[in-house]
């Protein structure tokens, strides 16, 4: 076992312990064992196999992808020097400063897991989806069976050769219409302005331009951001729940909320969808 793979494994479990249940929004219980996150709770934090998590603190491993660091990093809520240097002793180079970034810093962290009874996902600069809430499965559908790399509102936006959207289960509708679309090309414009060297985004646009409408609004070259919309979900569990959504974003990060006026029926409503789905636990 050479000496950065060892170092990775320990590194591992050590950050893996440091970090409780309650941080990430899961219960204590009275009867564990592991004063940190268990191993199957760290697996299914960053979307990954025990057995494999398992493989990597023992040094039992081909070298992980930096798909998988990446996650490992976002679920283990490091920072971003903990981050660069997880990914060096996995034999890979840290993200450099011209490349989109899916980690969500320690403090985005808490502020999240204070939102937890909130709608709320996070995208980067892409439109890539690299994190969301109990509420936000409850409302939309549990994005974990798509695969990692197809979790794109863009792609969704504009689908290329048949395909369905995926981040959402059920039919959402825009109040907003075509000036969705805008925004969000405008807004990936951006992002071509502040990653032009990143490869991922690079694709991205390259796939996007085989949907007429993307590349025709492609062509008019307005730059700008997707902030807000109102929007319909057609929930199957509580009928139609009407959301306004908004997007927070630093040029890097997008924090999108969807919520439902207070004091409404589309509040209870968003309510009972969490309950009904078994997202959200009943008060």
């Amino acid at each position: 076992m050479t000496t950065s793979v060892a170092e990775l494994g320990a590194t591992l479990r050590a950050w893996r312990d440091r970090l409780t249940p309650a941080a990430v929004g899961l219960p204590s219980g009275r009867a564990r064992r592991a004063k940190g996150l268990r191993r199957e709770e760290l697996a299914e934090l960053a979307g990954i196999s025990v057995d494999y998590v398992v493989r990597l603190e023992q040094g039992r491993f081909s070298t992980p992808s930096a798909q998988v660091i990446a996650a490992l990093a976002r679920a283990l809520q490091l920072t971003g020097a903990e981050r660069d240097h997880l990914y060096r002793l996995a034999g890979l180079l840290p993200p450099g400063d011209g490349q989109i970034s899916d980690h969500i810093p320690p403090g985005v962290h808490r502020v999240l897991h204070r939102l937890r009874d909130t709608a709320v996902a996070v995208f980067a600069a892409d439109w890539q989806l690299i994190w969301w809430s109990p509420c936000w499965a409850a409302l939309l559908g549990d994005p974990s069976p798509v695969p990692p790399a197809l979790r794109n509102f863009a792609r969704d936006t504009f689908p290329v050769d048949g395909a369905g959207p995926r981040l959402s289960h059920w039919p959402v509708i825009s109040a907003a219409g075509d000036a969705v679309e805008a925004a969000v090309v405008s807004d990936l414009r951006r992002a071509t302005g502040r990653f032009p060297a990143d490869e991922r985004l690079a694709a991205l646009i390259r796939v996007l331009a085989g949907n007429a409408r993307f590349a025709e609004l492609w062509a008019a070259g307005a730059v700008g951001e997707h902030r807000e919309d109102h929007k319909v979900v057609q929930h199957p569990a509580v009928g139609p729940i009407e959301v306004d959504c908004d997007v927070l974003s630093d040029g890097e990060l997008k924090i999108v909320v969807l919520s439902a006026a207070s004091g409404t029926e589309d509040e209870t409503k968003l309510r009972l969808a969490g309950v009904a789905t078994g997202y959200v636990p009943q008060r």
